[in-house]
């Protein structure tokens, strides 16, 4: 059983977290599981993703049992790069890194079962990212989030900001499907500059989300075929021929 599982509905890409055993605990395989669903998103001809969790919980974020330190590769906007639109569709549990996930995604649809929590205040430890909350939403709503570290439920998360539709428990991946459907109608650059636009020069970043953006880029260059060639060249002696890949 593959960690991340891709289908889709006509001009919908719906990825889903699929570790239901573990309550979609984020580990390594999830998040390059969502890093490469995501790129493949991208590339395709597909005009809006849902992002989902298998079972009863949308994932009760980093997986205790093998944590990750390079959570920024599966998030949208940082390690996972698209101007198309991003919707999670969420219920039961939404904590943490998912927290995060469902925090940078563009919009969100969660059954009333939801609940939200960034506890990494009762953890001793966090990765900064969380930080951008307060560019979405009202300052003291995010630090009520960020300080307190205590669950919000679904109701509360859509008065928030956090939470475009709340539906009866169990049709939160309809209710997500139909809202791609209305997007997917709609003219594919106006909506690809929407985003762009507010993704990149209107919503403050965080400094965990320049140190994340910053470290992708790099780390495509030092992956590159003209990073290989350059030290090939200098370790032979000759010129390098690049080719901008």
């Amino acid at each position: 059983m593959t960690a991340v599982s891709v289908t889709s509905h006509a001009n919908i890409f719906v990825v889903s977290i699929n570790r239901p055993e573990r309550r979609n605990a984020i580990d390594i395989d999830v998040v390059r599981g969502l890093q490469d669903a995501f790129a493949r998103f991208d590339a395709s001809d597909h005009r809006v993703a849902i992002l989902a969790g298998a079972g009863g919980d949308f994932s009760i974020g980093s997986d205790p049992a093998v944590p990750v330190t390079e959570l920024w590769r599966c998030m949208p906007t940082i390690g996972v790069v698209t101007k198309k639109p991003i919707i999670t569709a969420v219920t039961g549990e939404c904590r943490g890194s998912a927290f995060t996930l469902n925090m940078f995604a563009d919009l969100c649809v969660a059954d009333e079962d939801a609940s939200f929590c960034y506890p990494e205040g009762t953890h001793g430890a966090w990765g900064g990212l969380a930080a951008g909350l307060a560019t979405r939403v009202p300052h003291k709503i995010a630090m009520e989030i960020l300080l307190l570290s205590q669950p919000i439920s679904a109701q509360r998360a859509y008065e928030a900001g956090l939470v475009n539709r709340v539906v009866p428990r169990g049709t939160h991946l309809e209710a997500a499907v139909d809202m791609a459907r209305v997007i997917a109608t709609r003219a594919p650059l106006v909506m690809q500059s929407m985003k762009h636009f507010v993704t990149d020069h209107v919503l403050v970043q965080s400094p965990s989300e320049i140190l994340g953006r910053t470290t992708r880029d790099l780390t495509a260059v030092r992956a590159s075929e003209d990073s290989a060639e350059g030290k090939r060249a200098m370790a032979e002696g000759r010129a390098p021929e690049f080719h901008g890949r």
